[in-house]
């Protein structure tokens, strides 16, 4: 299933990504540091979504409470909480 989430408080504006049985696939941000986004991407293609996000909860950028990739756990939290 395909998803996309609106950021909040990060650079990049919007997260696209699917969910097939329990891994993450296909993640392409819209707006932000785009090597860092592709690089993201990839590292977490085909990872077990609970994985990704306790990886990647918390991350801050900067003196920001959030970042890109602490957003897209929010929205994989979001997604698998709307299931």
């Amino acid at each position: 299933m395909q998803y996309h989430y609106t950021t909040k408080g990060t650079c990049s504006r919007e997260i696209h990504f699917e969910i097939e049985d329990g891994k993450v696939r296909n993640v392409t941000y819209i707006g932000g540091c785009n090597g860092n986004l592709k690089g993201i991407a990839a590292l977490v293609e085909g990872m077990d979504v609970d994985e990704v996000i306790a990886r990647l909860e918390g991350t801050t950028c900067g003196g920001k409470p959030t970042s890109c990739p602490d957003q897209l756990a929010t929205a994989l939290k979001q997604a698998k909480a709307a299931k």
